[in-house]
């Protein structure tokens, strides 16, 4: 039997550190209303205790590779979430990139065949990638699997919509981020 192709390695640490900071992502002129929504969000956004508390327990450090770009509704409310989570947290390192910065790295994270952003990819301490998160939370990707298969994409951006309002503080974003954190700063398993 053939072996399946392999993708070539991607030397993680040189992507990450090709990123930039969240203060150099967010000073985007072209999209400077979204940034502003995003960096007002940030700033306005309180995670939940039990949040706060692992994210300073985090063991090791956490590198968090985010694909977005300021256009996408969804980067607009998702990277405050994550930038909030990676301020309250000393062991979390979040860079930004674009897709076009790196398609090496994108198309590895298509979602169901498409270019959807964002993709926020999780490293450990010593850059193994852990997994990967995006562009929207886990019931919000069934709702828009679902209405992809029924031909209805617009019912299904609807439901998204309704969970999207009824979680205006993120916590279930909060909580997803969060669970791939702790896997990438598993000490043992």
């Amino acid at each position: 039997m053939p072996m399946p192709p392999t993708l070539p390695l991607i030397e993680w640490p040189k992507v990450f550190t090709s990123g930039e900071s969240y203060d150099q992502w967010i000073t985007n002129k072209e999209y400077a209303e979204n940034c502003k929504k995003m960096d007002e969000d940030r700033r306005g956004l309180r995670l939940a205790a039990p949040v706060e508390g692992a994210l300073k327990a985090l063991p090791k450090t956490v590198h968090v590779l985010a694909i977005a770009e300021a256009w996408c509704g969804d980067v607009v409310r998702h990277v405050p979430v994550l930038q909030r989570m990676a301020e309250a947290a000393d062991r979390v390192q979040v860079r930004y990139i674009s897709r076009q910065q790196h398609p090496d790295v994108f198309v590895r994270f298509l979602t169901n065949g498409g270019e959807a952003i964002p993709k926020f990819v999780f490293l450990s301490q010593d850059f193994v990638e852990c997994g990967n998160w995006g562009p929207m939370p886990w019931a919000c990707r069934l709702w828009i699997a679902r209405g992809k298969a029924a031909g209805d994409g617009a019912k299904a951006r609807e439901r998204v919509g309704a969970l999207y309002a009824a979680d205006p503080n993120r916590t279930e974003v909060a909580r997803e981020l969060l669970e791939l954190m702790e896997i990438a700063a598993t000490e043992q398993v």
